[in-house]
């Protein structure tokens, strides 16, 4: 294969120099089918291809999740109140206290229900792969993680509907992210956005669910989809090693200033407290009111001390892309000025996550060696 394929979209615009992550045109099928191309498959991902077996699960299994377990919503918080804003303001005082479980859980349905719709991003834009790498290990992972996209739906979706029913919108900026992202004709903003900024959002949302959940449901879901999350990411560590320290300086702050602005967007604006307003409404709170009394207790240095935690969402977020080479001296200080970088960067390469996920691999062995698809008898002994 020459070193770029005449049948390449501009790998100026994907920023693609490895052969494993060579892309065409989503409309380009003839490319799918030459002879030759299915000869020349990196080993790039074989190893977390192959490992795809260690962390199988089935949501529908109750053998994986049960979702019998029951929940008092108008009584039982499902998060300790504490970890919402809301209710270290003057919400609380505001609010009858028998209403505080309720209006705690309505948060976490909101909270999950953009957690659903972020994992449908992340299927939608794994399909997307699909259509456009070109290199057929890259595309059997694509397609791996696809799948595990969407039982990541169905995991999150039949607990939104056990709970509560039906999910709530997706959050305008997250909306917007997502949109950007799957719908990018340029393959490294799906990587970067996806497995870097999306999946880091994920993996600490999860450490921090795991931790604090009230709910055993909830702490298994979100440790089984971790079992998956964690292979994603090595996708994405894959593409930064082969690609990043190939860079041009100017394809480097491409990449590097999209992150920073991304962070920055979401930082500010995925729990904006007016994509909620209509939460704050069932319980006669003005969102503009919430949002003024949220402001007089949660200030930036209260921000900074919550992304010191190690489970922060957006300090796993920004380790990722730190131990990926993306986060240089040029934008360091946008980062910085919220997270102790000199820190992150003595930390491991080792994730919040991994050691959650590696117990859930436990799990899913010991399960697994007894399983059976569910209205099927077991297979005969050979």
């Amino acid at each position: 294969m020459n070193d770029v394929p005449s049948h390449n979209s501009g790998r100026d615009d994907h920023i693609t120099y490895d052969p494993a992550y060579r892309v065409v045109q989503p409309d380009d099928f003839p490319a799918m089918i030459e002879v030759d191309r299915y000869a020349q498959r990196s080993d790039a991902f074989d190893e977390i291809i192959s490992q795809t077996h260690d962390h199988f699960w089935d949501p529908n299994n109750p053998a994986y999740l049960d979702y019998g377990q029951p929940w008092d919503l108008d009584n039982e918080f499902l998060m300790p109140p504490e970890r919402f804003a809301e209710f270290r303001s003057a919400v609380a005082d505001k609010l009858d206290k028998r209403h505080h479980p309720r209006l705690a859980n309505e948060l976490m349905r909101w909270n999950l229900s953009n957690i659903l719709h972020g994992e449908q991003g992340a299927l939608s834009l794994s399909a997307s792969l699909c259509d456009i790498l070109h290199d057929p290990g890259a595309q059997e992972y694509a397609s791996n993680q696809a799948r595990e996209e969407a039982r990541h739906v169905a995991g999150f979706g039949k607990y939104v509907a056990v709970r509560w029913g039906k999910p709530l919108p997706v959050g305008e900026e997250l909306g917007r992210f997502l949109n950007e992202i799957v719908l990018s004709p340029v393959v490294y903003k799906k990587l970067v956005g996806m497995q870097m900024l999306l999946e880091g959002l994920a993996m600490g949302a999860f450490a921090n669910l795991h931790a604090h959940t009230r709910d055993p449901l909830l702490k298994r879901l979100v440790q089984l989809v971790m079992t998956d999350e964690a292979f994603h990411h090595k996708f994405g560590k894959i593409w930064a090693d082969r690609t990043m320290p190939k860079l041009t300086a100017e394809e480097h702050i491409r990449v590097e200033d999209w992150a920073a602005y991304s962070f920055e967007t979401l930082l500010f604006n995925l729990s904006n407290v007016r994509q909620r307003r209509h939460i704050y409404a069932q319980f006669g709170l003005d969102w503009e009111w919430v949002r003024d009394a949220i402001r007089e207790v949660y200030s930036d240095e209260q921000r900074r001390k919550d992304l010191k935690e190690n489970n922060s969402v957006f300090r796993v977020l920004v380790k990722t892309l730190l131990k990926c080479g993306i986060i240089t001296d040029r934008t360091s200080h946008v980062y910085g000025v919220w997270i102790d970088m000199k820190g992150l960067a003595a930390e491991s390469d080792e994730m919040v996550g991994d050691a959650i996920a590696a117990e859930g691999i436990e799990f899913l062995r010991g399960v697994n060696r007894n399983r059976k698809v569910i209205g099927q008898k077991p297979l005969a002994a050979a």
